[in-house]
């Protein structure tokens, strides 16, 4: 590949386009994004060439979806995935300070920020995001498209489903399973099992009751 190409012009690609910058990625670093008005347009150095429909064209570019939600990663994985786009172009984006010790596992498509730190026997999934200083200790596994913002920490043999979502600060429990497309907020404790599509909050994390008024 000669060449990497961001999906999104979000604040997660400034971040990534800079870490990029910072491997030497060989080849033009660029960003395709769906909105007319930035095609053309410089997001922070880095040129927006048009809509996602170009990684078609672009064969020899490395691509990595850098839309901050996973459920919209997961949503432009699918997209391509049926236009035949060749999953083996995903690479993964790591800062350069990170360590990976031989018993952890970053799969492809993940951004792994300044800051993180993997303990032992960690599994990260593909297209995962892990903001700047979380922190995943042994046993962890965190599966495909989830998002784990800054200052995240999860004890030992935490689970965190595909697509969940783990706001600022937020701590889990040791041996506890997050489900997928689950929500935790950020500055939350969580201490027990968070079942899957709910949102929690708080010490200890409770669940959001919609609907029901005090």
């Amino acid at each position: 590949m000669t060449g990497l190409v961001l999906v999104g012009a979000s604040g997660l690609a400034r971040e990534a386009s800079a870490v990029a910058v910072l491997l030497r990625h060989e080849g033009p670093l660029s960003i395709v994004d769906d909105d007319p008005a930035r095609w053309g347009t410089l997001h922070g150095l880095t040129p927006v060439l048009g809509a996602v429909d170009l990684l078609t064209e672009s064969v020899d570019h490395d691509v990595v979806l850098a839309l901050g939600k996973g459920r919209h990663r997961r949503r432009v994985a699918t997209r391509l995935e049926l236009v035949g786009f060749d999953p083996d172009r995903y690479t993964s984006i790591v800062h350069p300070r990170v360590v990976l010790p031989g018993s952890c596992h970053v799969d492809a498509g993940a951004i792994v920020l300044d800051g993180v730190v993997l303990t032992a026997d960690v599994e990260v999934g593909r297209h995962v995001v892990l903001m700047p200083q979380v922190t995943l200790t042994h046993g962890c596994t965190v599966h495909d498209f989830a998002t784990l913002c800054a200052g995240v920490t999860l004890g030992g043999d935490v689970e965190v489903g595909e697509a969940a979502y783990i706001g600022m600060n937020a701590s889990v429990r040791e041996g506890v399973r997050i489900g997928a497309g689950a929500t935790l907020g950020m500055g939350s404790v969580l201490l027990e099992d968070l079942p899957p599509g709910e949102t929690w909050v708080g010490v200890p994390a409770r669940p959001i009751r919609i609907g029901v008024h005090t």
